[in-house]
Formats: C-alpha cells, sequence, structure tokens
C-alpha cells in the first residue's frame, strides 16, 4: 500500500508515519494575549480515516481535556492509520476562565455554523468546523454534565443514522442514548455536512472522575480500532453490549429546599420507585420524588440545595434495565487496571 500525502493544516504540513502541533489563531484578548485553537496531528504513515476528537466545547467539562490527553501519551497510536486530530480544549477562554460559556455569554455549542466576522462564538464555531470537522468522516466529542450534576458515561447518536449504532457499541459505554440534534450544535452541523459524531457524556462540570476518564480513552481506542485505524492489540474488549435507552426524562424538583438523593446514577428502579426527598430548611414539610417509570438513572444533581424546577434526575428507559448493575461492574473491573495496555485482553 503507498504511503499517503503530507496532512496540511493551516499552511503547516505534517508528514506521513509524523505528529505535530498547530496552532489556529482564534483571537486577542483585551490585553493583547493572543489566544490560539491548538490541534495535535497524529500523520499515520498509510492511508485511512480522518477523525477528529474533540474537548472542553464547553470549557468547564475538563474530563474530556483529560480524555484527550491520556490518548495522546497512548503507544496504539504508534501504528496508526489515516490521521486523527485532537484538540483538547476547543473554548479555551471558557476554559481558562472555568466556565461553561465564551467572554461573550454565548453557549458555542449553539453557535454553528458560526461565521467568520460574527460573534466571538460564531467565528470560533467557524474556525473550528472549516479547520477540523469538515476535514474529517468521523469526530467523536467529549462531554461532561454541567457543574453541581453528574452523568453515567454514555454515548449519544442521532436517530435515523444507521451508521451510528455500530461506532455506539464499538465504543463501549454502557448505555447509548438516541436523541434529536439541537439548532446550532456541533454534532447537528457536522451531521448535516455529512460528518458522523458520537458525542460522549460523562461525569461532572470541573471534576475529574477515573471510571469516566478511563471509558472516554478506552472507547475512542475501540472506535479508533473499528474503523481500522489501529491494531487490536492492547485495547479491551468490552463483555457485553451497551444498554440501549428508548427514551430519556428529566425529573424536576417538586419545590425548593434541601435536596436528598437515595439512588446513585447507574442504579436500575422501578416504577414508584422513591428516588428522593426535598424538604424545608425547618424540617416543616417533605415533598417526595418517585420514578415514573422502570428504568435506569443515567444523570442526577449533586447539589443538596434546589430551587422549584431544578433537574434532579435523568431516567432512561432501557432495553434491559435489570442488565445495568453487570454492565457497570465489568466496566469498573476493567478500569481498575491500565486502560491504555492490556496484553492479555485483546478485541
Amino acid at each position: 500500500m503507498s504511503v499517503q500525502a503530507p496532512f496540511d493544516i493551516a499552511g503547516t504540513l505534517v508528514r506521513p508515519g509524523s505528529r505535530a502541533r498547530v496552532e489556529l489563531p482564534v483571537s486577542v484578548l483585551s490585553d493583547h494575549t493572543p489566544v490560539s485553537l491548538s490541534v495535535e496531528v497524529v500523520h499515520g504513515r498509510l492511508p485511512g480515516p480522518t477523525v477528529f476528537v474533540s474537548a472542553a466545547v464547553h470549557g468547564d467539562e475538563v474530563i474530556g481535556v483529560e480524555i484527550a490527553r491520556r490518548l495522546l501519551r497512548s503507544p496504539v497510536l504508534r501504528g496508526l492509520r489515516g490521521t486523527l486530530l485532537v484538540v483538547p480544549i476547543v473554548n479555551s477562554f471558557g476554559f481558562l476562565n472555568r466556565s461553561r460559556y465564551l467572554p461573550d455569554r454565548r453557549d458555542l455549542n449553539r453557535s454553528f455554523p458560526g461565521s467568520p466576522t460574527g460573534s466571538l462564538a460564531a467565528r470560533l464555531a467557524d474556525l473550528f468546523l472549516r479547520e477540523i470537522v469538515l476535514r474529517c468522516d468521523l469526530g467523536i466529542d467529549l462531554h461532561s454534565a454541567a457543574i453541581h450534576r453528574t452523568n453515567l458515561p454514555q454515548i449519544r447518536i442521532s436517530p435515523d443514522d444507521p451508521s451510528l449504532p455500530p461506532l455506539a457499541e464499538a465504543f463501549g459505554a454502557p448505555v447509548v442514548i438516541t436523541s434529536p440534534v439541537r439548532p446550532g450544535t456541533l454534532r447537528g452541523e457536522a451531521e448535516r455536512r455529512g460528518v458522523d459524531i458520537l458525542l460522549y457524556e460523562a461525569g461532572e462540570g470541573l471534576r475529574f472522575d477515573e471510571m469516566a476518564v478511563r471509558t472516554g480513552v478506552a472507547g475512542v481506542l475501540r472506535v479508533l480500532h473499528h474503523r481500522g485505524m489501529v491494531s487490536a492489540r492492547g485495547i479491551r474488549r468490552p463483555k457485553s453490549g451497551p444498554l440501549v435507552a428508548t427514551e430519556t426524562v428529566w425529573l424536576r424538583a417538586p419545590r425548593g429546599g434541601l435536596f436528598r438523593a437515595f439512588r446513585a446514577d447507574g442504579e436500575a428502579v422501578e416504577e414508584g420507585t422513591l428516588l428522593a426527598a426535598v424538604s424545608g430548611p425547618f424540617g416543616e414539610t417533605e415533598t417526595e420524588v418517585v420514578a415514573p417509570f422502570s428504568g435506569l438513572i443515567v444523570g442526577r444533581a449533586v447539589m443538596p440545595i434546589v430551587n422549584e424546577g431544578d433537574a434532579i434526575f435523568h431516567l432512561a428507559r432501557v432495553s434491559r434495565p435489570d442488565g445495568a448493575g453487570a454492565a457497570l461492574e465489568e466496566i469498573a473491573r476493567h478500569h481498575s487496571r491500565d486502560p491504555l495496555f492490556d496484553e492479555d485482553e485483546i478485541i
């Protein structure tokens, strides 16, 4: 097989079989500090797909940054076929300020496709879309819950795209959720332009969760193997398929007060199960929250103070809720060891 051509990005040529870090200028801060979009290009010697991995589209979602860091250190990438573009921090402004948003208070993940002459959010969205996303066949976008919430590791895919379920299954997260795209999102705009996207959600904003990080690293490597970009050696094979969610519902606080959760993310619950209680600060009232249907808790609030209407539990109808415990135990067992390389368990 012939060697592929050098990869040209922003005037930088990355030779086959090499890697390079490229800075794409974004803006200049008010104190004249330049801000760039940093991308690591891993350009394989032999031809193959082009895939991007992105994190911190929301600046406070730091779990994805750690996943990207560990991915770039993986020895599995030494024999890469095709090209991998890794952007550990898309929204540098939010990352530096520990904020979900940009300085103009816009949500980058509601600003696509963007514009080269628009707001700061629009310009960053346009640059990321043109220079990274539209040059790829597939993208894996890494997210976590917002602050004061946590998500069970899960893959979200768009409905009516037959190419996505096999990729989601290959990733190996405990749950796959089919969810429609929202206007202005990276996922929606990329798929409108013909680029498949897997959206990984896990853990909590501004916090690390080791299981979420290891599940993410192993999942990305499994997808790269599924696309023929890396060998199977050293990549663990999931022992069971993911639970598939057919519907998810956010349960909201029936009143303001002190929130006491009796169930954790990853727990299967029956219809009518007591999930939590919200109490007044004087203890004179207490309102119970029960499961409206049987399912799996895929996200929940971790802040014990809530206002009426705050989202407190994310409940999913899944294909086999009784299998949730076994799936999570398997993930915990596998990730108690090094997620990057294991000679005894390969795909």
